[in-house]
């Protein structure tokens, strides 16, 4: 007989659950949330495991690589997928509900698997949110003085980054308390800087040693940031099937909405990776600025509004005259376009 175990995870201790296949509780207990004690009170058992079900959390990927490795056929399971489960399931939420919640789950093969992410794909993912901090911090850092030093009148302006230390000693001279009060956090930024410089120097020869990343720099607005993060986010491309399924995975597909006679698309679903959809969000900007061009539909007001809206708009208004909406438009090509140009 074939049993399954649900395992709710929290940071000191762990509680099991161990069903059989017709669903009775066989074993309720709590260990150290270690792998090797889970691993020794499931194999200390002698039971022959079907499913071992636990949620994805921030020591999911340990544990299940810990249990993978000991030959246990482990699943993690989709967190909101198994909050919507277990709320249905049980009225009080306790550490052993939840447990038993999760094996009942692995029982009737009731649960969505999530992909746990490799070794190497982690360490490129902390590595990009690390640089990632300290840029923040440093930008923050930046602003406060900026916006400090001008309550006293003294105005940063447009400086680059590597004057912005100079341009503050130069407005703080002379004014002993704001020199005293300004002095430490320069020294924070000047080392927030250099520690930033290096993470940012091993982004960059981790993506010069990637064959996959300096193909995917080839495209246009895709530099070693953007790079490295998608090949940090997709990991192994072989558990897609088809290659829709990545933007659907990022979050960057459109929301349904159907029900009846109802049947709508609505925004993106954002249920993917935010660091993501950033990265290819700056890096589809960067391709518009490098390839945009001028348009008569743009500069009439018509590039913001969708088609059916136009319809609408010309079906109200009737025919509308060409009128300039700005001064230098018509000129652009010497006819005004009042005119019928």
């Amino acid at each position: 007989m074939k049993h399954s175990a649900g395992l709710d995870v929290s940071v000191k201790e762990t509680a099991i659950c161990i069903v059989d296949e017709v669903g009775k509780v066989v074993r309720e207990t709590k260990v150290v949330t270690e792998p090797e004690a889970i691993i020794a009170l499931l194999n200390g058992t002698g039971l022959e495991y079907e499913r071992v079900g636990l949620e994805a959390g921030p020591l999911s990927q340990w544990l299940v690589n810990g249990l993978a490795e000991a030959g246990l056929p482990v699943i993690c399971v989709e967190t909101r997928h198994m909050n919507a489960v277990l709320k249905a399931q049980q009225v009080n939420k306790s550490d052993r509900n939840d447990a038993r919640g999760i094996a009942q789950m692995m029982r009737v093969g009731l649960y969505k698997p999530v992909h746990v992410k490799t070794l190497a794909s982690q360490q490129e993912r902390m590595l990009l949110t690390t640089r990632k901090l300290l840029r923040d911090k440093l930008q923050d850092m930046e602003n406060e003085l900026r916006g400090t030093l001008r309550n006293f009148g003294l105005k940063v302006g447009v400086v680059s980054p590597g004057r912005f230390e100079a341009r503050i000693k130069e407005l703080v001279a002379g004014r002993l308390r704001l020199e005293m009060i300004v002095a430490p956090l320069l020294a924070v930024r000047r080392v927030l800087r250099e520690q930033l410089a290096k993470l940012h120097k091993m982004v960059l020869d981790q993506v010069r040693g990637d064959p996959l990343c300096r193909r995917l720099m080839t495209v246009p607005g895709v530099g070693p940031v953007v790079a490295l993060t998608f090949r940090a986010t997709v990991d192994q491309a072989q558990r897609f099937a088809r290659s829709k399924m990545v933007g659907a995975h990022f979050g960057l597909a459109p929301r349904r909405f159907q029900s009846g006679e109802m049947d709508y698309d609505g925004r993106v679903s954002k249920c993917g990776d935010a660091m993501m959809r950033t990265a290819l969000y700056e890096a589809a900007q960067v391709l518009l600025t490098r390839t945009q061009k001028w348009s008569w539909l743009k500069a009439l007001g018509y590039a913001g509004r969708s088609p059916a809206r136009r319809q609408e708009g010309d079906r109200r208004s009737g025919p509308t005259p060409r009128r300039c909406p700005a001064p230098h438009v018509g000129r652009r090509y010497g006819v005004p376009l009042a005119q019928g140009g």
